[in-house]
């Protein structure tokens, strides 16, 4: 799992590739948010387009992600979910509680 961050508009914009599971795949996402609060970002989205999996760990990152960013005042949302991803946030009923967006641009001008 590599996740590749840049700027665009004021959001922060981070890009996993590969998959988001327990080990590496969790830790990394957990490292990129916490990279980019402490770097001053309020605003920051997931673009989830180069991601092939992601388990229970990966969705329980994606969680922690959002109260963490929510908690200190800011907003993380995701983009561009493959069919995987989308489906098992459909299941757990999470689909709810991210606010996601087809597209990126969509998603830098809901900010």
């Amino acid at each position: 799992m590599k996740i590749s961050a840049r700027h665009r508009e004021g959001v922060t914009v981070l890009d996993p590739k590969g998959k988001i599971t327990i080990g590496a795949g969790d830790v990394a996402l957990r490292e990129a948010v916490g990279e980019a609060l402490v770097a001053g970002s309020s605003k920051i989205l997931i673009n989830l387009r180069g991601v092939s999996t992601c388990d229970s760990s990966g969705i329980g990152e994606m969680v922690a992600a959002y109260t963490t960013v929510k908690n200190r005042g800011g907003e993380l949302k995701l983009c561009a979910l493959p069919a995987k991803v989308s489906d098992v946030l459909q299941i757990t009923q999470l689909i709810t509680v991210f606010e996601i967006y087809d597209s990126e641009d969509e998603a830098i001008a809901s900010f």
